[in-house]
């Protein structure tokens, strides 16, 4: 018997395929506990219908990071910080620094864990790069003064 799965099952596969299963193992098991439904005409187009609403979700998101991405390529971020006398800073500047830099001068909310950059303790332009989506990403500098 055809069904789709409405969870993952471990052994007969994840949320959503649409699998072969034995007709017991089905009625006994998989429809008392929600874990699948009858591969049925109504359920078919309920399972097109979501696999294409993820596939436009998925475009959108490539769309917007490569905006993103062509909007911030080789933009520079000023970030100020506090230094002592020989231009060592007090701490570093971190990715955190970097992604409210680049929220409050460019607009974009960025995640710190997606912007990869060296240890920065004293002033300088620094090179990071800033992971939008698998495979896109922007490379910016980091202008670090007082």
């Amino acid at each position: 018997m055809k069904v789709v799965l409405l969870q993952d099952v471990k052994g007969l596969g994840k949320k959503g395929e649409l699998v072969n299963a034995s007709d017991g193992y089905s009625r006994n098991f998989l429809f008392p506990r929600k874990l699948a439904m009858e591969a049925n005409s109504q359920a078919m187009s309920e399972l097109k219908n979501r696999e294409s609403a993820e596939k436009h979700r998925i475009e959108t998101e490539i769309a917007t990071a490569k905006d993103e991405a062509a909007k911030l390529e080789g933009k520079t971020v000023k970030i100020t910080a506090k230094a002592g006398a020989n231009g060592k800073l007090f701490g570093s500047v971190t990715g955190k620094d970097v992604a409210d830099a680049v929220n409050k001068q460019f607009g974009f909310d960025i995640d710190k864990k997606k912007v990869q950059l060296e240890d920065i303790k004293a002033f300088g332009t620094y090179p990071a790069e800033i992971k939008l989506y698998n495979g896109i990403s922007a490379s910016i500098f980091v202008l670090v003064g007082e």
